[in-house]
């Protein structure tokens, strides 16, 4: 039997005449809104990623350990999952789409901000605001995009947004890595700084075009608790919700101590160890672009090749005595990883589709809390265990989820 919400504050949904304008006809794809979402997309997850090579980097400066100044990590993306609770009715209400203008505007200004701290307290405080203006922006983007494409379709169009993110992980840490050798990390933000400017501008303009269709509820943002634990009511909700937890935790609690482990246990320079990490974003891109190729596996096979990948990948990297290894196996865990999450991030825009910003901001919410938690903890393990056993036991635990998530697929008819 279909579950169904009942909402304690209603929620008036697309018009049924812009629903049929934006999803009746298959071939209306978003295509001018879809390139410059996947830009701001490109902009937040470059300015997230960005800190990955720059760990020993803030380890050499303020005189601490790599569990340390994983701090400035953990901060970014706790605030980034906490301001889901918000963005999420938010678009809902106002419009995903107006959101995503707002969010990238005021990221412009967190990120000019960062570039003046002078201490690593101040810089965690900082990339904390900074993880509250940026955590709007794709959450609602993948949510406008959800609105308004039929869902026959949404996989590979989510993954050509997902293209956007996907460069941003390699610039961003291969940005992280030159700056980090030459100009230094406050270089990095006031760069940042001027591309979310440029970025909000080119967002405002499209906004104003017959191009973008931004429904909006008639609900009240204060029935937002309500509305949430409505969700959470879902049985579907309640595993989706905890696939992503375990996905974040294991998967971005072990990776972010990829970039330090390059440099301490082989000597490499922080441009090297950059131009190390940008191979996840390259593994990335393989799968957006043979996404056709990918989806021909049918979502219960892209979730099993794709946990096997980062199984194997992890298992390398913990026992590799030399370096060069580490560019493969970033390449296989960004291919891997977002053959699970794609497919993962489809069914959760269904989750609740008739408040599907809410939806995907809890998505969002629990999936950066848990990798918060987890860059946390495997940091602690990190500076006891070390490296190689946080590497290996985060694989085999992800191995493991993709065999649940698969199993699950298959009674969901995935």
């Amino acid at each position: 039997m279909r579950e169904t919400l009942t909402w304690p504050v209603p929620l008036r949904t697309i018009p049924p005449r812009l629903a049929a304008s934006s999803m009746s006809e298959s071939s209306r794809i978003p295509v001018r809104p879809l390139v410059l979402l996947a830009t701001a997309g490109f902009a937040s997850t470059a300015a997230t990623r960005v800190a990955d090579p720059l760990i020993p980097q803030l380890v050499a400066e303020f005189g601490t350990t790599a569990g340390a100044a994983s701090i400035v990590a953990t901060a970014f993306t706790v605030s980034y999952g906490l301001t889901q609770i918000a963005c999420g009715p938010l678009g809902d209400h106002f419009g995903k789409y107006r959101m995503v203008v707002v969010a990238t505007l005021l990221s412009a200004l967190a990120a000019g901000s960062t570039a003046f701290v002078d201490s690593l307290p101040a810089l965690a405080l900082a990339r904390f605001i900074s993880g509250a203006t940026m955590g709007a922006i794709i959450p609602l983007a993948i949510g406008w995009l959800g609105d308004v494409t039929p869902y026959d379709q949404r996989q590979p169009v989510l993954a050509r947004f997902l293209s956007g993110q996907i460069s941003g992980i390699v610039f961003g840490q291969i940005f992280g890595g030159i700056f980090g050798d030459t100009l230094g990390w406050r270089g990095i933000f006031v760069l940042f700084a001027g591309l979310y400017l440029v970025v909000a501008a080119l967002l405002f303009n499209e906004l104003r075009s017959p191009r973008v269709v931004d429904a909006r509820s008639s609900g009240h943002v204060g029935g937002t608790a309500a509305r949430y634990f409505a969700i959470l009511g879902l049985k579907k909700a309640q595993k989706l919700l905890t696939f992503a937890m375990v996905e974040g935790f294991f998967f971005f609690g072990a990776l972010v101590y990829f970039g330090a482990a390059l440099h301490e246990r082989f000597g490499l320079r922080f441009i090297v160890v950059g131009l190390y990490l940008a191979c996840f974003g390259l593994g990335g891109l393989l799968f957006s672009v043979a996404v056709k190729l990918w989806v021909r596996l049918g979502q219960r096979g892209m979730v099993l090749a794709g946990g096997a990948m980062i199984f194997v990948a992890f298992a390398i990297a913990a026992a590799t005595p030399v370096a060069w290894p580490f560019a493969p196996v970033l390449t296989a865990c960004g291919c891997g990883f977002y053959m699970m999450h794609n497919t993962l991030q489809v069914h959760i825009t269904q989750m609740a589709p008739h408040a599907r910003g809410l939806a995907i901001s809890l998505f969002a919410f629990c999936f950066f809390l848990a990798q918060s938690a987890g860059v946390a903890t495997m940091g602690r393990l990190v500076d006891t265990i070390g490296y190689a056993p946080v590497f290996a036991g985060s694989g085999l635990l992800l191995l493991m989820l993709s065999l649940v998530f698969r199993a699950y697929l298959g009674k969901e008819g995935g």
